[in-house]
């Protein structure tokens, strides 16, 4: 299947953006894409999932075409979560497979806390489970023990003014610090200059660094939510190459779960675009389209 041009709705929250494709009465998938990307990222695993999908893939607030307002606490991930379940209580989207890469997976687990009525199947992809405190201080660690030179971008993006100060006119050269394949193909150019377009737009600077601004008063919450268990089933599917999101973070990952599946891919952070053809095939086995 393929996906739409970006779609807009007008909600009390904004203006959103989201693509759409498949099988307009078939089950409803949610793709939620994360930073510095937008619901574009999800064009090569869409085009590899079998018929029987509704796919619907937003554009989160502050990234793709999506609405910049906001201050920091409407980019806390809890209220990005809300962003979206009105979006799809707009669209008249009652229950929904949910799918979410990078902080599009942090939302998903908070719209799974909010609605876990609703949410049929969750998978998540590239970052830390929020109810794994055991696991997520085990990485946090780990990281540490390695320098953590990796994380740089994120103490970047939480300076006072300096991501506004520094991004504009070098979205180009900002994007490709980390819009990379791990096994050093060429990222998708069509993908890469779509982000470009995107991260260019006035005051998207800001609004991508208040999704790092907004941590640590995401962390306070995720604090609470220790022995929380995500009743539906879940997947989670690694890049084993990331080096942000390191397998420590799976630690005790059985234990946030009911019933849990775990998939490794030979691929990086962003492998939704670098290995389309394992991530989707790790989905159709996993999904249900009834």
């Amino acid at each position: 299947m393929s996906l739409s041009h970006p779609r807009f709705i007008e909600l009390d929250r904004g203006r959103f953006a989201y693509r759409e494709g498949g099988d307009p009465n078939g089950s409803p998938l949610v793709l939620l894409h994360g930073w510095p990307e937008s619901s574009y990222c999800w064009n090569p695993v869409a085009a590899r999932l079998r018929p029987g999908f509704r796919v619907i893939a937003p554009d989160l607030r502050g990234l793709g075409d999506s609405t910049r307002d906001g201050d920091i606490a409407d980019y806390r991930k809890q209220a990005l979560a809300m962003d979206m379940l009105s979006l799809l209580d707009a669209l008249s989207i009652d229950a929904f497979l949910l799918l979410g890469h990078d902080w599009g997976g942090v939302v998903a687990q908070e719209i799974v806390i909010a609605v876990p009525e609703r949410v049929r199947r969750l998978v998540i992809m590239n970052i830390h489970l929020i109810n794994n405190a055991a696991g997520n201080v085990e990485a946090v660690a780990a990281i540490r023990r390695k320098g953590a030179r990796h994380q740089w971008y994120q103490h970047f993006q939480q300076q006072p003014g300096l991501p506004e100060a520094m991004i504009p006119g070098n979205e180009r050269a900002w994007l490709s610090a980390f819009l990379r394949c791990s096994d050093r193909s060429p990222f998708p150019q069509d993908a890469l200059e779509e982000y470009v377009r995107s991260y260019s737009l006035p005051d998207t600077p800001r609004a991508g660094a208040n999704y790092y601004r907004a941590m640590r008063a995401d962390q306070q919450r995720w604090e609470s939510l220790a022995g929380h268990v995500y009743p539906m089933p879940g997947l989670y599917v690694h890049g084993n190459r990331d080096p942000v999101v390191i397998r420590e973070f799976l630690n005790h990952a059985a234990e946030c779960f009911q019933e849990l599946r775990v998939e490794s891919v030979p691929a990086g952070h962003f492998l939704q675009e670098e290995a389309p053809d394992r991530v989707a095939e790790h989905l159709n086995r996993f999904l249900r389209a009834d």
